[in-house]
């Protein structure tokens, strides 16, 4: 039976709007059959790793979904980043955590660490939109999470969509914390979205720093 508040507000999907039915969750039926999935992990499509040639030693990459404009993955993401929906990042990363658990080349993975936000950034909106995507991977996988790895040093405008180049300028700036924790292990770096894959590369440059350092990456979406 409905109570008093589903009536007044009616749980609506995160994608489309539309009213949730009783057994939905965040999504309707609809918007999960018609998520554009990447899944790299999947049909071992080397595309997205190829980004990365090149630029530093990466073992693994993949991505649940493709991303575009107006599309039901940019809805998604923005009502995750912009909209105060944490719980999308938690869903994504409990969809992906349960396809990379079943596979050998994820198994031998030691932790997770999320791309950080700058402490303005995160005061601001209050939540690393891909903390409980990292949280929930690293539970699937049975792994340490640690935000505490890198740090961004400095606050700059929104990513999305800059060109490489500018991106890399711009993201120069994060710096590596306990290296020793770090130190001969395979981690998997996540974000919420790969675009020119510069912020990816500047993190995973600074997490090389540490000895021996093997690195992953799993993202949301790729665009």
């Amino acid at each position: 039976m409905l109570n008093v508040l589903e009536l007044l507000f009616p749980k609506c999907c995160l994608g489309c709007g539309k009213k949730l039915l009783q057994r939905e969750s965040l999504l309707c039926t609809q918007c999960r059959h018609e998520m554009p999935l990447a899944c790299f992990h999947r049909t071992g499509d080397p595309s997205l790793k190829n980004r990365f040639y090149g630029r530093f030693p990466l073992e693994n990459a993949t991505a649940l979904t493709y991303f575009s404009k107006k599309g039901i993955t940019q809805e998604l993401l923005h009502n995750l980043k912009y909209r105060g929906h944490q719980e999308l990042s938690h869903f994504f990363g409990k969809w992906l955590g349960a396809e990379l658990a079943q596979l050998p080349e994820y198994q031998n993975v030691e932790m997770v660490i999320p791309v950080p936000l700058h402490r303005k950034r995160l005061l601001k909106r209050g939540y690393n939109q891909v903390s409980g995507f990292g949280k929930e991977l690293a539970v699937s996988l049975g792994i340490p999470f640690r935000e505490d790895i890198l740090v961004k040093e400095l606050a700059a405008s929104t990513q999305v969509f800059k060109k490489r180049v500018n991106r890399f300028n711009d993201q120069n700036n994060f710096s590596l914390r306990y290296p020793d924790a770090i130190s001969k292990r395979h981690l998997l770096l996540v974000d919420d979205i790969t675009t020119t894959g510069a912020t990816l590369e500047q993190c995973a440059l600074a997490l090389l720093k540490a000895p021996e350092v093997k690195l992953s990456i799993a993202t949301i979406a790729v665009a």
